[in-house]
């Protein structure tokens, strides 16, 4: 379509991650804070568009590896609907769950992107036979008159914290949203993400890790082996789990058209901590940063993250909100991110050290 191609970037080895801390070639560092991880696993792709080395970025979206990274590099990420746009020429890693999308400082410029990489692709088994779906550019509240907003409380509460909970409440208060609504399932469905990426993950590189497993990043390789061992029934159990969400998801969106969340449940942590706060609650930073986005993606809804920046002075990074709308409806959230942007409560300036 017309674009340059710059030059790769760094990531999570084999997109299994949350902080873009490779073992072979160092962590990314985030270009608001460079003592702090650009989150994961395009944290590449978060970290060039939010220093202004590039105007758009592509990334991949298993269990949030687009909305992470442009949650803590205070970028805009559109994740789309499972098979929306073909992931030809992407090395795989979780057939049933990756998704290709674009990381921006705009809405205007995902929408470009979006459009840009449209159209089914017999080559990808998973890509949509249908017509392209272009969204138009609607900037301004007009554009969500009669669209129904909630607040996602429970599980995506809990887990998030004070400044990711007051960011999703800057955005709710901009767009007039007063409902709430709960995802029972949340909680099960992440366990369930994280053993079906853990099987298939393993699966894919399986003759690879009996033949070299020294070659693999040491913080990948003891995850995929353990993902080549679990029974076979605990992942069918997973994918059972993942079914009856869907169905309860579905049920939500006949009542709404766009849910909120935070992406994150706080800023970027320092490269190499172990831990992080949320709440109180001491947890593993590895796994625990994608909380938020892993039961969104384990039913392959599409989502356009925002960055939020609050308005305290000892809160100098942003924190993401998911924009998050029902199967083939990517339009409902870039209008939405439009309208926030001219708001005025979202925008991605680019970093200024």
């Amino acid at each position: 379509a017309g674009a340059v191609l710059v030059g790769a970037l760094n990531m999570d080895e084999y997109a299994y991650g949350f902080t873009t801390e490779n073992s072979h070639v160092g962590p990314t560092r985030n270009p608001h804070d460079p003592t702090r991880i650009a989150g994961g696993s395009s944290g590449g792709s978060g970290a060039a568009v939010a220093a202004g080395q590039v105007p758009l970025a592509l990334g991949s979206d298993t269990n949030g590896s687009i909305r992470v990274p442009a949650s803590l590099c205070g970028v805009l990420g559109l994740r789309p609907t499972f098979g929306r746009l073909p992931r030809t020429g992407a090395y795989p890693f979780v057939a049933s769950l990756d998704v290709l999308g674009p990381l921006a400082r705009s809405s205007l410029d995902l929408k470009l992107a979006y459009h840009a990489m449209q159209g089914s692709d017999a080559a990808d088994p998973a890509s949509l036979i249908a017509p392209a779906a272009p969204a138009q550019h609607e900037p301004g509240s007009r554009s969500l008159k009669g669209l129904r907003i909630a607040v996602l409380e429970g599980y995506f509460h809990d887990h998030a914290g004070d400044q990711a909970r007051e960011a999703v409440s800057t955005v709710a208060r901009a767009l007039g949203a007063t409902d709430h609504a709960t995802l029972a399932g949340a909680d099960a469905a992440r366990a369930a993400a994280f053993l079906i990426t853990n099987a298939e993950g393993g699966a894919l590189h399986l003759d690879d890790l009996r033949a070299r497993a020294d070659d693999f990043d040491p913080l990948i390789r003891d995850r995929m082996l353990a993902g080549a061992l679990l029974p076979a029934a605990w992942v069918n159990r997973a994918r059972r789990i993942r079914q009856r969400f869907a169905r309860e998801v579905a049920d939500l969106f006949r009542r709404f058209d766009v849910l909120l969340a935070a992406a994150t449940p706080g800023p970027a942590t320092e490269i190499g901590a172990a831990t992080m706060t949320i709440n109180g609650r001491s947890v593993l930073t590895r796994p625990n940063t994608g909380l938020l986005t892993q039961p969104i993606s384990c039913v392959g809804l599409p989502v356009c993250t925002v960055p939020v920046w609050s308005s305290r002075s000892d809160c100098r990074l942003p924190v993401g909100v998911q924009l998050i709308t029902a199967p083939w409806r990517e339009d409902l959230a870039l209008q939405v991110a439009a309208a926030l942007e001219q708001a005025g409560v979202v925008h991605a300036p680019v970093a200024s050290l």
